[in-house]
């Protein structure tokens, strides 16, 4: 039996930071600042260290892609494409080319840099708004309602409650610091498991807080969060797992659809799947529904996955 938590985000008096500034965080982190007509700049993650978030670069690219788009249309998918490994602390800089502006839909290409060297390529295309053919073919999966599950937050305190004296600082502030958005997984935390499933994970997420009404924002906060648990899902039909530093990997590409305007701080569920891995490399799909059964986006993502080998002694 499932236990039962409430709504609300789960928050420790441990927590520095309340949900309200969590969300006004990533706000700001996903606004671009404009530098030249078509050259945008990107925060640096508060207190981020390491790589990257590859959703991050993603969410950054796509709003810049946005802002150079003046006549109302708005994105409906994109392609991305990463190129190396960024780098946490320096700013990266948006370089977006306007490929096409036509009555319909218009393309851009944005190039993320660092230093000058680019690390991810993103093509966005938009669409003005009109009436057309409608069907929808995807089922809603029968999962547990956000309200019947704990966060994976919560999940982590609880799992390595006895194992906190064990980690460094830095791995205890990694497992436990607050997130902007809550996920709230319908299996638990599928990289404790080490025994091979079906590559499939349901997550419900959403942010901690509410965000304004900007139908651009939700957009970009639905693309940062598209790339968590998306290439672990691939991992779960082996038994391995990245957090158990059993394999070594990287996203290659990643792709979005948009079919429908979602609010990104409501319950989103992410479904995904992974029909196929080989060659070194891992493919994920996902499907994003609102809590009602709406498909909102599908998500498309190859990644390089790869088993660690043992260091020689």
């Amino acid at each position: 039996m499932t236990e039962t938590t409430s709504d609300s985000t789960d928050f420790s008096e441990h927590d520095p930071v309340d949900p309200a500034e969590l969300t006004a965080q990533l706000v700001d982190l996903l606004t671009v600042e404009r530098i030249d007509t078509d050259r945008f700049r990107g925060k640096p993650q508060v207190d981020g260290i390491g790589r990257v978030f590859g959703g991050q670069v993603i969410a950054q690219g796509l709003q810049a892609a946005q802002a150079s788009i003046t006549d109302g249309k708005e994105a409906h998918s994109l392609h991305a494409y990463f190129l190396r490994g960024g780098e946490e602390g320096p700013p990266i800089t948006y370089d977006i080319a306007r490929d096409f502006d036509g009555r319909s839909f218009a393309n851009r290409r944005a190039v993320a840099s660092q230093d000058g060297t680019p690390i991810l390529n993103l093509t966005a295309s938009f669409q003005a708004h009109e009436q057309g053919l409608s069907h929808e073919n995807m089922p809603f999966p029968h999962v547990p309602d956000p309200s019947e599950l704990k966060s994976d937050q919560k999940l982590r305190r609880e799992i390595f409650a006895d194992k906190l004296d064990q980690m460094s600082e830095g791995q205890r502030r990694f497992m436990l610091r607050p997130r902007p958005i809550e996920m709230r997984p319908v299996d638990g935390l599928h990289w404790m498991h080490n025994e091979p499933r079906e590559p499939k994970s349901q997550t419900w997420f959403k942010t901690v807080g509410a965000l304004p009404d900007d139908p651009a924002l939700h957009r970009a906060v639905i693309a940062y969060a598209s790339d968590y648990t998306l290439l672990g899902t691939a991992a779960i039909a082996h038994g391995l797992s990245w957090m158990r530093n059993e394999l070594v990997g990287a996203s290659l590409d990643h792709a979005i659809w948009f079919h429908a305007p979602a609010r990104a701080d409501e319950w989103l569920l992410y479904d995904t799947d992974s029909p196929w891995s080989g060659s070194g490399r891992g493919y994920n799909r996902g499907r994003i529904f609102t809590e009602g059964g709406t498909l909102v986006a599908s998500v498309a993502q190859e990644g390089m996955m790869r088993k660690r080998r043992p260091k020689p002694n």
